[in-house]
């Protein structure tokens, strides 16, 4: 082991001593004395105090010290070694670009960009303390940083600057003028990263096609980036081209290189399958993505609602229903739609069934109303209507009028409004033609129901004068 450390040593000494180029001296030295600090050796203080003893005058190696301590986050030595630069050399722009460089890493943005513009001042043409500017100036202000690129244009107008802005406003989460300044640039000249950034702001933007049309692009030059068949893919399933979408997703997962896979491409699968009508396929791709790490309670629940409407559209109520109350305990604190939407299952399921086994999933989708208006008092109306049709749906032909006192309970609460909205009157003549028509029934052993139920036909056509319905019944009224 000491053999090694010597023979280290040894050619460390070596590098900094041999006769050749000044550039390709500073290399060898650069190099050396970079790794030496990032080991960590026990003599590392004597080794640095060689080189430097040696480089007093080399503001390039004394520079490269001090952005390898920074790199081992010993930012005590980086700042000294900045310090020796600008002693050596007062107007060394890359010395102000470490100290900014060290504010950064303190989260200093403001004096980030205050070192960052002094390199500006003494090295004008080169775009990295631009970009680095920038880069810690978009937090303050976003408007501020780009301008500042603007700057470098005119200095350097062979610099692809617009996709520096593109850069800039996407990590700002400025989406739409993240794809607007990369669309500025030679899409020919950006590199994976930036059109991965260029293709996904057009996509956060909903802006499908020409996302799809960029990621395209990527692939003719990178047919097997993750990044690009993944947003492809993406790109395909919303656009609802469940057969493209599908291939791309085969590109991604077995044709991919160094792809790796959250549970959100695995929920995207399984909507590229429901959308192309492979249930059973797109149930498995569901579950796969609950097998994930998912960071929160409210995005796995997404994905088991995502299921259980899968379930439902293949017509399979029970598990459609056991998804969806895993989906609902999963939430923690459900909504009132988010708890209707149950009762809504089991309608649907009702509708499937004859007999007894019908009404008894109507009365289970009744209990969820009833339990809704317990977890939410200002549903009482939305509860109240919901029972009403339930009810009448229990009896078709309305013999018993199961569903009157719930239609009765309606019209009083919505009477009364002095402004009724469109809702209200629709739920008003709905109201009304049961209700109507319930009392038309009853005229035979009632000779009260006659007025009465002329009077519900008279108010559907106060709201609406057209409606046939009315019309016809008040005929059967009159005779």
């Amino acid at each position: 082991m000491k053999r090694l450390k010597y023979l280290f040593i040894g050619t460390f000494v070596l590098a900094i001593g041999m006769p050749a180029m000044a550039q390709d001296d500073n290399k060898a030295t650069i190099d050396a004395i970079t790794n030496v600090i990032k080991s960590k050796p026990a003599d590392l203080e004597d080794q640095v105090k060689a080189v430097y003893k040696k480089n007093k005058k080399n503001e390039d190696v004394l520079v490269a010290m001090g952005r390898a301590f920074l790199e081992n986050k010993d930012t005590v030595n980086a700042v000294q070694y900045a310090e020796y630069a600008m002693k050596a050399n007062k107007e060394y722009a890359p010395a102000f670009m470490l100290l900014g460089d060290i504010a950064a890493f303190k989260n200093d943005g403001g004096g980030a960009a205050g070192y960052y513009t002094q390199a500006i001042y003494f090295d004008p043409k080169n775009p990295d303390p631009y970009y680095k500017y920038a880069s810690v100036y978009r937090k303050i202000d976003p408007a501020g940083a780009v301008e500042c690129l603007e700057k470098l244009r005119a200095e350097r107008p062979d610099v692809a600057v617009d996709a520096m802005i593109g850069h800039i406003y996407y990590i700002s989460n400025e989406f739409s003028k993240a794809a607007e300044s990369y669309a500025k640039a030679d899409r020919n000249v950006l590199d994976e990263h930036q059109l991965t950034e260029y293709a996904m702001a057009l996509y956060f933007g909903q802006k499908y096609n020409e996302s799809l049309e960029v990621a395209k692009f990527g692939l003719s030059k990178m047919p097997r980036d993750a990044a690009f068949n993944r947003l492809a893919f993406f790109n395909c399933t919303d656009l609802k081209d469940f057969a493209n979408a599908l291939a791309y997703a085969d590109a991604l997962f077995n044709k991919s290189d160094s792809a790796k896979f959250s549970y959100y491409d695995y929920t995207y699968y399984g909507n590229a399958y429901n959308g192309n009508k492979e249930f059973p396929k797109a149930i498995e791709m569901y579950k796969k993505a609950l097998e994930q790490e998912i960071d929160n309670n409210e995005k796995r629940a997404g994905v088991i609602k995502q299921l259980s409407d899968c379930y439902l559209e293949n017509e399979d109520y029970d598990n459609a229903i056991t998804s969806y109350q895993d989906y609902l305990k999963t939430l923690g604190t459900p909504s009132a739609n988010d708890v209707a939407e149950l009762a809504q299952i089991y309608i649907q399921y009702a509708d499937t069934l004859a007999d007894s086994a019908r009404i008894d999933m109507f009365k289970k989708a009744e209990q969820v109303y009833v339990d809704m208006e317990q977890k939410f008092p200002d549903a009482t109306e939305y509860v109240t209507f919901m029972r009403a049709r339930v009810n009448s749906y229990i009896d078709p032909e309305t013999k018993d009028g199961l569903a009157k006192p719930y239609y009765e309970k309606v019209v009083s609460i919505i009477e009364p409004r002095p402004d009724k909205s469109s809702t209200d009157n629709a739920r008003l003549v709905e109201c009304y033609r049961y209700l109507g028509y319930y009392y038309l029934l009853q005229m035979q052993n009632d000779p009260t129901a006659k007025e009465t139920s002329t009077s519900y036909w008279n108010k559907i056509l106060a709201i609406d004068p057209e409606n046939e319905i009315a019309k016809q019944a008040l005929t059967l009224t009159t005779k």
